[in-house]
Order: structure tokens, then sequence, then C-alpha cells
């Protein structure tokens, strides 16, 4: 499924962190990592500012403005500010990801 908020493929696996926080950086955003449990869902948030997400391993299911895709490694997904969504680890084992704000 096609969405305006999924780039796939956006950096090569395996996901270099400190490629990914250049790259924000050099747009404003911040970068740290989330460690997940197979099953951990973060329901419902809305923030003030841009957000940015990408899997360095593992799957997400991610719902934006009611827009639902699965999300792989080196895939990157922009959650505008003020925008409803959520986030699940459907892997199964643990899902490693980053976000950054903006």
């Amino acid at each position: 499924m096609g969405t305006e908020y999924l780039t796939r493929g956006k950096f090569s696996p395996p996901v270099d962190r400190a490629a990914v926080a250049r790259e924000w950086a050099a747009q404003g955003y911040s970068c740290a990592l989330f460690v997940d449990p197979p099953g951990r869902a973060w329901n419902d948030f809305v923030h003030a500012t841009g957000e940015l997400v990408t899997v360095v391993e593992g799957r997400l299911e991610m719902t934006v403005a009611g827009q639902r895709f699965t999300v792989g490694p080196g895939d990157e997904v922009f959650i505008p500010r003020d925008t409803l969504h959520s986030v699940e680890n459907i892997h199964h084992a643990t899902t490693r990801w980053l976000y950054g704000y903006g």
C-alpha cells in the first residue's frame, strides 16, 4: 500500500544508526532508539512536532492519520505534527527502531 507518510528503503540495511542521526540532524530532527518486545503497542499518540521513524531490526505496523502499513528495516515514516498515530511491534522477536522529533 502506498502512502504519503512512508518512504520504503530510505536507508540500506543493515541500518547505520549514526548515518540516520546525521541525516535527521541536517533536517532538524533528534534521533533516539526504542527497543520493543513482540506485541508492544504505542496507541493513539499526537505530538506538537513532526516525527521520523526508521526500523533498524524487526517489523512495525504503523497507523498514521488512518493509513495503516507495515514498516521494515530501512523504511522511513514521517508523522506530521498534531497527527494521530500508533505503532506496534508485529515481529516475532524484539524490534529496534529509531525515532526523532523536529
